[in-house]
């Protein structure tokens, strides 16, 4: 088997833990059960369309980034990506499309932390996030996006 098929391989489908949403720079975070995802992002995300229109994070990466900043739980809203998946290795797919409920999106850069995870995780939470926060996709087909929602290579 070539590299090439072995990378278009996944063991199982993903799944959309959470849909977040960020109104407004410094303003909380809002979980929504279904939004739109167009694109210029998510309907209701500050976000704007190119190559960070939304922003994805692994649920599996979790446990790690509460380990590394010493944490007993960490509240997804905290960490300020729109959705939390699970089950799918994103950072594989780095370049690649997925399907995400009715929209495909092209995943594009990483989604490097920003100093805000020092206020949120507390002393360190900067460095706990690194190499764990994500994936940053711009919207090749805009459609809609709720919780539950199978992510599969597009």
């Amino acid at each position: 088997m070539t590299l090439a098929a072995m990378q278009a391989r996944f063991a199982v489908p993903g799944r959309v833990e959470a849909i977040l949403l960020r109104p407004g720079r410094r303003e909380a975070t809002v979980a929504v059960e279904a939004a739109d995802l167009l694109t210029s992002g998510l309907r209701g995300d500050r976000a704007r369309a190119g190559k960070r229109a939304v922003t994805l994070i692994q649920a599996e990466h979790l446990p790690v980034v509460v380990a590394l900043a010493g944490l007993q739980e960490v509240d997804p809203a905290l960490l300020r990506r729109n959705l939390l998946i699970s089950g799918l290795n994103i950072g594989a797919f780095r370049g690649g499309r997925l399907r995400v409920g009715d929209a495909v999106i092209e995943l594009t850069v990483p989604a490097h932390p920003c100093s805000r995870m020092e206020e949120v995780l507390g002393p360190g939470g900067y460095t706990a996030m690194r190499g764990h926060g994500g994936m940053c996709a711009q919207v090749i087909v805009p459609g809609s996006v709720k919780v539950a929602d199978v992510v599969v290579p597009a």
